[in-house]
């Protein structure tokens, strides 16, 4: 099979030989051989695995995405990307980065929250002009 990994900007890998794939969706985690049907998944954040004929596993971490299967090609379109062999250090990097995305989006709402607050008072202004 032939594996592509896509982010909004970027292609994240793109693999060929592939013999297998492991992903995980809402009611659980699915394998991909071969010689599946067409199929399309909506990925939850997790881990994907895949195997290249005669090579070790390797392990993606996943945002949510969208993982499509057609003919040899399998697709898999998601918001963030690590990859590694290590799950240890895989698991501490994704940590790291979701913290720090969590603070980040923290930080988003805080201002959203402030300009819908100014937005509002503005408009009650207008009102009892």
């Amino acid at each position: 099979m032939n594996l592509k990994i896509l982010l909004p900007f970027q292609i994240f890998a793109e693999e060929t030989g592939v013999s297998r794939v492991v992903a995980e969706t809402r009611d659980g985690s699915f394998g991909i051989l071969p010689r599946r049907l067409d199929c399309v998944a909506a990925l939850v954040p997790g881990i994907l695995i895949y195997e290249q004929e005669a090579e070790a596993e390797v392990y993606v971490a996943v945002d949510e995405g969208v993982l499509v299967k057609t003919g040899p090609d399998v697709r898999v379109s998601v918001r963030n990307a690590f990859s590694g062999t290590d799950l240890e250090h895989l698991r501490e990097a994704v940590e790291r980065e979701f913290v720090h995305l969590d603070e980040r989006a923290q930080s988003v709402r805080s201002v959203l929250a402030k300009m819908e607050s100014d937005l509002i008072r503005r408009m009650a202004t207008l009102h009892h002009d």
